[in-house]
């Protein structure tokens, strides 16, 4: 399984972005995207953001984690050594979009999930994977955020700037060894 991580400005710029693997199951944290899946992972997570602000200005979840509220399945946007793409569990809301941009219910397998947390201050966080797992995703969301608030009070940081800090780096790939 691979991820990929990216914090979102409030000027819909990237802060920070990250790819890694899964260490559960074997794995060795070697994030295994086709190169044109790198690039689709950007893309990917963009242009969620247009249905993340729906959600976010229809005051539908008081949450600051909106679990998966999109998948995007296609022959063009499977990660590469992925295990199953999961059913639809419980929350969020499933959408499937297509190679072809067709809209339809998610299910086919190889297909990608994004799942999200909105912070007070409209910093978005993304994260992409192949497989459903709310809770750990939800634990791995909470850590980062305490470590972006902890960046945020940092006076040689500003709001919307990128974050480049090697121990900043260090501690998300961390939390995500530990979570995903």
């Amino acid at each position: 399984m691979s991820f990929y991580f990216v914090i979102i400005g409030t000027k819909d710029n990237p802060l920070y972005e990250a790819e890694f693997g899964t260490y559960k199951q074997g794995g060795d944290g070697i994030a295994r995207f086709r190169d044109e899946q790198r690039h689709m992972n950007q893309f990917i997570a963009h242009s969620s953001l247009d249905l993340l602000e729906e959600l976010q200005w229809a005051g539908t979840s008081g949450s600051m984690y909106l679990k998966c509220i999109e998948r995007f399945s296609g022959t063009n946007t499977s990660f590469s050594g992925g295990g199953a793409g999961g059913g639809g569990g419980g929350g969020g809301v499933g959408v499937s979009v297509g190679a072809g941009g067709a809209v339809g219910g998610g299910g086919a397998a190889g297909g990608v999930w994004v799942s999200v947390f909105l912070t007070a201050g409209n910093i978005k966080f993304i994260l992409l994977h192949d497989t459903r797992a709310d809770e750990p995703i939800k634990q791995f969301f909470y850590e980062v955020y305490e470590l972006y608030t902890k960046c945020l009070m940092s006076p040689f940081y500003a709001v919307d700037q990128e974050i480049r800090s090697v121990v900043f780096e260090g501690r998300v790939r961390g939390v995500g060894k530990k979570y995903l």
